[in-house]
């Protein structure tokens, strides 16, 4: 593929850019640490009350409000001050530093470039669904605060996702507003000269031009790659159209602009990133750009330099079930990929087929885009602990004949970026009692801080967020209902609808059948009961979006407005359509308890309910992702046995009872018991531990300070030592690597035998490894953990050469007596210093 830039001339919009003052608000306008620090939210709903609190856009507030108004505000001393105070803190913001410069002033890590489909950082900029795009938008974030160096790359949708309306039959439509560049908190990438960085992509038979553009999200650039330029065929210009949409051909074209345009910007940029961290596989094209770039500056092959260049490179896998993953029929890369591989990567079609199979050799087998992420990757992680032990089960099929618990897969769960999905209340509550600073580095004392603060204060802070929630639920469905056609009644109902002294429940997610969001429907009878208990009432506020091609989503979305639409219903449940940021901080800020039925384990993580915990919220949840590892009595409630059962309708069925015993047993008691004071004192203690516990612990500052210390720096250390001197290390692990293809072959064991010596069993395994480097591989024993505990791994020492056979050695190791010398098995692996094994070389030699 080539890349070049070319001149260009985009048509400003006009601005009021003469008015003195203005360049200030501009530049507050189009930073995204306005999303999460509010200090300039009474500048914008100053200029525009009624256009700020519709859209939260400050760049769009800015571009409509008159030259009169700018002018008058601006004259204000009192105003312009503020602005030059607030431009102030900004700039000190963005240049002091900050927890990674004070804790790592030699860090080996100049640059992190984080590649994602989807980045959710404001309902400004409209490119994500759902939870991928919650993760690394939030990652971003706090990588501004902590001032880690990471550099985000993604893709600029034209239309996003879809947005939902739900219409007089409870059916979901899908509608697809356009995006204007104009109005979103953005702005063309130009040279130092002015013109606007342009790539050149080509596909077969055409080029493809991107525009790239620039957000500022604090501290830190995400650079977003766009194919709507005038220079493209129409067709063309729609690749970057839709997020999630279209057929398989369209989302190739999308990852192949993502991964290999985006590693093509970095260059364009002069930035060389030690680590590229994949969110997801579907960028995984970056580890072959990453490669040829590689190869262009050193003249290394397509192997030495993939060898180089994977140890920098670290996948992140949040998929929990094997379906999940992107593949694509050969056909489809052989017409897209085969000029690349052969012009640019200098291989055939067939070995770049192989990065993406399970069995290289079968060409009717897809090419899957999370193979490649690992075979191009130094490292790989889920994203809780239980997803880790999914993918390594998913992932199996990729290392034959090792133990699953070896397979090369860590975690690091997920946190969230508390400082965006606290609410303003939520915010003094813990600026009090633990200090503005809290989540600008480690969070060790909060847990004791945040004890500090009285039941009563924390009542109050609930009660107030619940009527909150209240007056926008209320809001927000007379809007929704009036534009869909509704009664003048009905819209009028709805304005009424709630008591801001009732327990509030929240569901709210991507309405997927594995996420089960009907199980409180099971038995419509008994939640109507416990709805309008008189004495203690419940409410419930849902929200949800099913993809335009999920029919069976689309369903359970139509059976809950049906549900609704029963007259003993609709006081006590609403369904608020179009779920969005917006809206779910609403969420998140107000209701009691958030519920989460997924089918275990197929929920890899699951941050939605982790931001409730900053503002007070309490989790009922299935024991599936984070609350498999969150869950202790006293911080919320769990469903579940903890064991996996698959799409089993009983089971389905006993969960959704036990889900009903649980809320008319424990949840609804507790929350209706009250002392003389009014305040349900073991509520609020349940309150106050899961604030306490849970909130630093599930932030992305804990996720992001572990991704720094067992991924990046690991990566950035072994990324610079392979890349030293064009690469001779990389070409020392390849000549290994064939050295063992051409000779694993011959290798195998003779006889292995054990004597018990006291508290010690000695084992001797005779191997005869024919004329291969002995230092090639280790020798092991191995036996399985127990009771949950790691594997024995237990080196055997070479102590001699076998009498009269040519490569054969005697190996020798001691191991504890406690377990029985059956349980041990001698094996051969690959070894040489710096390689992950078996992620980077996968074979292995057991005694038979």
């Amino acid at each position: 593929m080539s890349e070049q830039a070319r001149v260009s001339h985009p048509k400003e919009p006009l601005l009021s850019t003469d008015v003195e003052g203005f360049d200030s608000l501009s530049e507050l306008a189009l930073d995204m640490r306005s999303s999460w620090n509010h200090a300039t939210d009474q500048v914008w709903r100053q200029l525009d009350p009624v256009l700020w609190e519709l859209t939260h856009n400050p760049w769009v507030v800015l571009q409509t409000v008159s030259r009169e108004k700018l002018q008058r505000v601006l004259a204000d001393p009192a105003f312009r001050k503020n602005i030059d105070d607030l431009v102030q803190v900004r700039r000190h913001a963005a240049e002091a530093p900050a927890w990674f410069q004070q804790t790592y002033p030699q860090s080996p890590l100049s640059c992190v470039a984080y590649f994602s489909m989807e980045f959710m950082l404001s309902e400004a900029l409209p490119i994500y669904s759902g939870g991928l795009g919650n993760v690394a938008g939030d990652q971003l974030k706090a990588a501004s605060d902590l001032g880690v160096p990471v550099i985000g790359l993604g893709l600029l949708y034209q239309q996003g996702y879809f947005r939902q309306v739900i219409d007089q039959d409870g059916a979901q439509q899908a509608l697809f507003p356009y995006n204007d560049p104009g109005q979103l908190p953005i702005t063309p990438l130009r040279r130092p000269d002015g013109e606007w960085l342009r790539l050149e992509i080509a596909l077969p038979g055409y080029s493809v031009w991107l525009r790239v553009w620039q957000v500022q999200v604090g501290r830190v650039k995400l650079y977003l790659l766009d194919s709507n330029d005038a220079a493209n065929y129409p067709a063309h210009r729609s690749i970057t159209s839709e997020l999630y949409g279209g057929g398989p051909e369209l989302r190739l074209k999308q990852e192949m602009l993502l991964g290999i345009g985006g590693w093509r910007l970095l260059a364009a940029l002069g930035v060389k990133p030690e680590v590229c961290h994949l969110n997801e596989g579907h960028a995984a094209f970056a580890v072959l750009e990453r490669a040829r770039s590689f190869m262009e500056e050193t003249g290394r092959t397509f192997e030495v330099a993939l060898a180089v260049t994977r140890a920098g490179n670290l996948f992140t896998t949040h998929t929990a079930v094997a379906a999940g993953f992107d593949r694509f029929a050969p056909a489809l890369i052989e017409q897209y990929g085969a000029g690349y591989a052969r012009t640019q990567l200098g291989i055939p079609l067939h070995d770049l087929l192989a990065l993406g199979r399970q069995n290289p050799n079968d060409s009717s087998e897809p090419f899957n885009m999370a193979y490649l992420a690992v075979r191009g990757s130094g490292a790989v992680n889920g994203v809780s602990r239980l997803h880790g032990e999914v993918s390594r089960h998913i992932f199996l099929p990729l290392f034959p004949h090792w133990p699953q618990d070896e397979i090369p897969v860590g975690h690091v769960t997920n946190g969230v970026h508390m400082p965006t999905w606290d609410s303003a209340a939520a915010d003094d509550l813990w600026t009090q009692a633990c200090g503005k600073d809290r989540w600008l580095g480690t969070a060790e004392t909060l847990e004791q801080d945040i004890r500090r603060i009285s039941d009563a204060s924390l009542w109050r802070f609930r009660a107030a967020a619940r009527k909150s929630l209240v007056k926008y639920a209320r809001e927000r469905l007379s809007r929704q209902l009036a534009v869909s056609g509704a009664s003048p009644e009905m819209v009028d109902g709805a304005k009424h609808l709630f008591d801001s002294n009732t327990l509030t429940l929240g569901f709210a997610r991507r309405f997927a059948t594995y996420k089960r969001p009907n199980l409180l429907l099971h038995d419509p009878d008994r939640l109507l009961r416990l709805l309008n208990n008189p004495q203690r009432p419940v409410q419930l506020v849902m929200a949800g979006k099913a993809h335009p091609a999920d029919r069976a989503g689309q369903a359970l979305i139509q059976e809950w407005m049906h549900f609704i639409c029963r007259p003993e219903a609709r006081p006590h449940v609403v369904f608020l359509s179009d779920y969005d940021m917006l809206l779910t901080e609403q969420l998140v800020h107000g209701v009691d308890v958030w519920l989460n039925t997924p089918r275990r384990p197929w929920e890899a993580c699951g941050t939605s309910g982790m931001k409730v915990l900053v503002n007070g919220g309490i989790n009922l949840s299935e024991l599936d992702g984070w609350w498999a590892e969150a869950y202790t009595p006293e911080v919320g409630w769990s469903l579940g046995d903890g064991k996996e059962r698959g799409d089993d309708l009983a089971w389905d069925a006993a969960e959704a009872e036990a889900l009903y015993d649980l809320l008319e047993r424990e949840v609804i008691p507790e929350f209706y018991t009250r002392d003389e004071q009014g305040i349900p004192g073991a509520w609020v203690t349940r309150m106050r531990e899961s604030m306490a516990r849970l909130t630093p612990r599930f932030s992305t500052n804990r996720a992001v300070r572990e991704y720094i210390e067992q991924y990046y720096f690991p990566a950035a250390s072994a990324y610079r030592e392979r890349a030293a001197d064009k690469g001779a290390i990389g070409l020392q692990v390849v000549n290994w690597q064939h050295a063992l293809e051409q000779k694993w072959a011959a290798l195998r064991f003779g006889e292995v035998t054990f004597e018990t010596h006291s508290e010690q069993h000695v084992f001797e395994a005779q191997v005869h490894l024919d004329d291969l480097d002995p230092k090639a591989v280790r020798v092991e024993l191995y036996a399985d953990g127990v009771m949950g505990g790691a594997p024995v791994r237990q080196e055997m020492k070479r102590v001699r050469q076998l009498a009269g056979a040519s490569g054969g050695y005697v190996y020798c190791a001691a191991v504890s007596a406690a377990r029985r010398p059956a349980d041990y098995t001698a094996r051969v692996i690959p070894h040489y210093g710096g390689v992950a094994i078996p992620l980077e070389d996968p074979r292995i030699l057991w005694q038979r």
